[in-house]
């Protein structure tokens, strides 16, 4: 007796449906995701526009009734912003060199020196990513105070020499995973470590050179506790300057203004990432695949 077996048909249909679903459940998700990210700086645009009556109301109005452009002008005039703005590129970028320089350094011989100990002192250094930054604040405030450095940017130079355990965790992924064929050639060449690491490691290092750099920019473009804390008026960031300074006669916080000057803000950080998204990307995904 013969038995037909079912057609492997079915079989094929089901097994080449599975990743269509998957694949459009994926994009609905990054669509909420996507959303849900840029659901806040829509809603900052549209407070920037608005009067502060609109802002105030009860219940929310989600769109202004006629544009109010003149929040942007006054929060370029009402306060000096392109001196604070000065201050915080000047901060930002200078800390960014220092602690990208650093970290690539003692990324570099965790990835590529030998000695006792450097697997410990590593997890030690993995361990300190866990800390919030709140915890350290304030005992340094207490040690830069005592030392005469309030209201200086020193601070941010000796927090830039001192390195970032997460730039030195993706430094150390990066070169780990380039061949040791390439460091050896040049210790026959007769190479030392200082000539194989900035002739042979930083040139093939710019992806993570860049995300590293960026990452460290935004976060000190976007901080508010550390200037807050230990600069002063004439010293100060732009992200201190906005929270504090657009203020009416009585003494009370214009929301509208102090919204068009966060999102002029926010400009220059977005620019960036914009420009560099393609090194970032590249970056992460080869130090964290290959590593």
């Amino acid at each position: 007796m013969h038995v037909r077996r079912p057609a492997p048909t079915g079989v094929h249909r089901v097994s080449s449906r599975k990743p269509r679903l998957s694949a459009g459940a994926v994009y609905v998700l990054l669509m909420a995701l996507a959303v849900l990210f840029v659901g806040p700086f829509v809603w900052l645009l549209l407070a920037a526009l608005k009067t502060r009556d609109e802002w105030a109301a009860v219940p929310t109005h989600i769109l202004p009734r006629q544009a109010q452009w003149e929040n942007f002008t006054h929060a370029l005039t009402d306060i000096n912003f392109p001196a604070y703005a000065v201050n915080s590129l000047f901060l930002s970028t200078m800390y960014a060199v220092l602690v990208t320089a650093s970290s690539a350094v003692v990324g570099f011989g965790f990835a590529r020196l030998r000695g006792s100990g450097k697997r410990g002192l590593f997890l030690v250094l993995l361990s300190t990513m866990m800390l919030p930054q709140i915890l350290t604040l304030l005992p340094t405030y207490v040690l830069f105070s005592r030392l005469g450095l309030v209201n200086t940017y020193w601070p941010w130079v000796l927090w830039g020499v001192a390195s970032s355990p997460y730039l030195i965790f993706l430094f150390r992924q990066f070169f780990a995973a380039i061949p040791s064929e390439l460091e050896d050639a040049a210790i026959i060449d007769g190479c030392g470590w200082g000539r194989i690491f900035v002739r042979i490691f930083l040139p093939l290092s710019r992806p993570v050179l860049l995300t590293s750099f960026l990452l460290s920019f935004v976060w000190t473009w976007g901080d508010y506790i550390a200037p807050a804390l230990l600069l002063d008026v004439d010293h100060t960031t732009l992200s201190v300057a906005i929270t504090a300074w657009y203020r009416d006669p009585h003494g009370n916080a214009i929301p509208t203004v102090q919204a068009a000057a966060a999102a002029l803000y926010v400009l220059p950080a977005l620019l960036i990432f914009l420009f560099a998204q393609r090194y970032f990307i590249r970056s992460i995904v080869s130090s964290g695949v290959k590593g």
